[in-house]
C-alpha cells in the first residue's frame, strides 16, 4: 500500500475507534423503549412480499477461547445443550404465530458459540421445525459456523442430513506458538482433517476465518497462516483484526497484551495478508473479506447486491431478520430488536409465552437514510448520496457535517466527491482508502460523536 502521499500519518487513522458497522445505528444505541409488543407488531406487519433470513444464536462452546468477543459460555455437559435447544424450538414456534404472512426464507445462519454442540437429534428436530414452520426457498443458504477442533465424519454428514450447505470455520492462525497465546490449540492436521470430512460429506461451500494483530503474529506466522490456508482452497476467506477489549470480555485479560503486535505491526500484518490472497487469485471483498472470483460473494459484489448485516458481508437478499436465541439481533422494516442477554430471563419470558425481547431501536428517516449510505460505502465503495436523501424525504443539507468530517481523508486521497447532474453528490472510496473505509462510514453516523463523547460506547481500532 502506497501511503507516502499521504498529509496524515497512515497510523493516526488505523488507529481510530469506530464501530464495524454491521448494523446502523449500532447495538449500543439500543433501548428499552422497544418491547415485546413492538416487536409482535412489527412482526404482524410483514407479509408475503417480504422475505426472510434467519438468525439462530447458540451461546455455549467447551471452552472460552481467550480471544473470543462472542456472546457464549463454556460447557462440558450436554444437559444445558439439550435444554437450550427445546427452548429454542419454542422460541420458533412463538415467533413464527406473529409471522403468518411471511414471505420465503432465503438465508439460514447458525452462529454462536459452537452451534454444532448441539446433540445431533436437537439439530434434526429443530431444522424440521423450521421447515414446518417457514416457507424455505428452494435457493436458500444454510450455514453453520464450526469450531474445528469438534467437526467428525459423524457431525459432517449430520450436517448434510439438515440441510447445511455452507460452512464456516474458526482458524484464526495456525502459528503453533500464537494457537498458546490465545487459548486455541489446532493444528494445521487437524483442520485439514475437518475440511476433509465436511467436503466429504458434500459440504463444498468453506468459509475460513482468520485474524491478525494476535499475541505474538509476525510477518513469518502470517504468511505461513495464509500459505497453509490457501493449501485447503476455502472459496472465502474473512480476514479479521483482533478486537482486544478486556472491559467488555473479561477473558481477554488473559491475553499477554506485551505480546500484542504495535499499531504499524498490525497494519504490516493486515497488509501482507491481504497482498497474499490477491496474488492468489482471492476478490477483496468489502474491508475483510475475500472470495474466489467464482463464489457467489464476488459475483454478488461486482453486481452490487452485496449486502452487510450482523455476520458480516453477505449474499443474503432477505429483507427481513428474524433472530432466534439468547441476545440474537433482528433487524425489521421498522427497526432492530435484541433479545434478552441471559439465558434464564429468556427461558423465563419464552415459556410464559412472551417474546424475549431486551431492548431495540425504531427506525427514523434519517437513521434509514444513513444506514443505507453506511452500507452502500461498506460494500461497494461509493454512494450516490442525492438519489438516496430523496428516497426517506431529505436532502443533502442534512449531510452537510459528514461531507465536511470526510475532509481529512479527501486530502489524503482516501475518499473523493464528484458533483453531477441533478446536484447529485457521489462519494467513493479511493484503493488506498479501501483499508480504512470505516472512517469513511463513520463520518456518517450522527451517533458517534455522543457516544465518544460519553463513554456509552468503546470500539475497536479501524484497521
Amino acid at each position: 500500500m502506497n501511503y507516502a502521499a499521504m498529509t496524515h500519518d497512515p497510523l493516526s487513522y488505523a488507529l481510530r475507534n469506530v464501530p464495524r458497522y454491521t448494523s446502523y445505528p449500532t447495538a449500543p444505541h439500543f433501548h428499552d423503549g422497544v418491547t415485546a409488543e413492538t416487536y409482535a407488531d412489527w412482526l404482524g406487519a410483514i407479509s408475503r412480499d417480504d422475505s426472510l433470513s434467519l438468525y439462530l444464536h447458540v451461546p455455549y462452546c467447551r471452552e472460552l477461547c481467550h480471544y473470543c468477543g462472542c456472546h457464549t459460555k463454556a460447557t462440558r455437559q450436554d444437559a444445558p445443550l439439550k435444554t437450550y435447544a427445546a427452548t429454542l424450538g419454542q422460541e420458533i414456534g412463538l415467533v413464527s404465530e406473529h409471522l403468518k404472512e411471511a414471505g420465503p426464507v432465503r438465508h439460514i445462519h447458525w452462529g454462536g458459540g459452537t452451534p454444532s454442540l448441539l446433540p445431533r437429534q436437537s439439530l434434526i428436530d429443530l431444522t424440521d421445525l423450521l421447515r414446518d414452520r417457514f416457507d424455505l426457498s428452494p435457493d436458500l443458504e444454510h450455514a453453520i459456523e464450526l469450531d474445528p477442533r469438534l467437526v467428525t465424519e459423524d457431525l459432517a454428514e449430520t450436517l448434510a442430513q439438515v440441510g447445511i450447505n455452507r460452512s464456516s470455520l474458526g482458524v484464526q492462525d495456525f502459528d503453533p506458538d500464537v494457537q498458546k497465546a490465545i487459548g486455541r490449540v489446532q493444528p494445521y492436521e487437524i483442520v485439514a482433517k475437518a475440511t476433509r470430512f465436511l467436503r466429504s460429506a458434500g459440504l463444498n461451500a468453506l468459509n475460513f476465518d482468520l485474524m491478525y494483530g494476535l499475541p505474538g503474529q509476525s510477518r513469518d506466522t502470517i504468511l505461513d497462516t495464509v500459505d497453509k490456508t490457501l493449501s485447503l482452497a476455502p472459496g472465502r476467506i474473512a480476514l479479521f483484526g483482533y478486537a482486544h477489549v478486556p472491559w467488555m470480555r473479561k477473558h481477554q485479560r488473559l491475553i499477554d497484551e506485551t505480546a500484542l503486535p504495535s499499531a504499524a505491526q498490525r497494519l504490516e500484518l493486515a497488509d501482507l495478508a491481504r497482498a497474499e490472497l490477491l496474488n492468489a487469485g482471492y476478490v477483496a471483498i468489502g474491508l475483510d473479506h475475500f472470495a474466489r472470483a467464482d463464489d457467489s460473494m464476488a459475483i454478488a459484489l461486482a453486481d452490487g447486491s452485496l449486502k452487510r448485516n450482523f455476520q458480516g458481508y453477505t449474499t443474503d437478499q432477505g429483507e427481513q431478520l428474524v433472530g432466534f436465541g439468547v441476545s440474537s439481533i433482528g433487524k425489521m422494516s421498522r427497526g432492530f430488536i435484541q433479545n434478552m442477554p441471559d439465558v434464564g430471563n429468556w427461558r423465563r419470558s419464552i415459556l410464559a409465552g412472551e417474546l424475549p425481547v431486551s431492548k431495540g431501536l425504531a427506525l427514523s428517516a434519517d437513521d434509514r437514510m444513513r444506514g443505507r449510505i453506511i452500507e452502500e460505502l461498506m460494500t461497494n465503495y461509493a454512494c450516490d448520496l442525492a438519489p438516496v436523501c430523496e428516497r426517506y424525504g431529505l436532502s443533502l443539507r442534512d449531510l452537510e457535517t459528514a461531507l465536511d468530517t470526510l475532509q481529512d481523508l479527501i486530502r489524503d486521497g482516501m475518499v473523493a466527491l464528484d458533483f453531477g447532474a441533478n446536484d447529485n453528490v457521489r462519494v467513493s472510496v479511493t484503493e488506498t482508502g479501501r483499508p480504512y473505509v470505516r472512517l469513511a462510514a463513520a463520518a456518517f453516523d450522527a451517533y458517534l460523536a455522543e457516544s465518544q463523547a460519553t463513554g456509552k460506547a468503546r470500539h475497536s481500532a479501524a484497521v
